[in-house]
């Protein structure tokens, strides 16, 4: 677990693509240092332990600098 963020929840989903074919993504919903609880998608090629780690601390990051304003 990051400092930045808490992992609350992941889901698994599947939806058609653009191309007329399958796709699987997660939707992981995580809690930030300043309290905001918000949604991110990552696609399945995204999903491995580095990747999703940046991914997260970025948006996690982001949104609390919103918060701050």
């Amino acid at each position: 677990m990051s400092q930045e963020y808490q992992v609350l929840k992941i889901d698994q989903l599947t939806r058609v693509s653009d191309r007329g074919g399958v796709e699987n993504y997660y939707r992981v919903q995580i809690k930030t240092r300043g309290g905001t609880v918000l949604t991110v998608n990552v696609d399945e090629k995204d999903y491995t332990p580095e990747k999703i780690a940046a991914i997260l601390k970025e948006r996690a990051t982001q949104s609390d600098k919103i918060l701050a304003l």
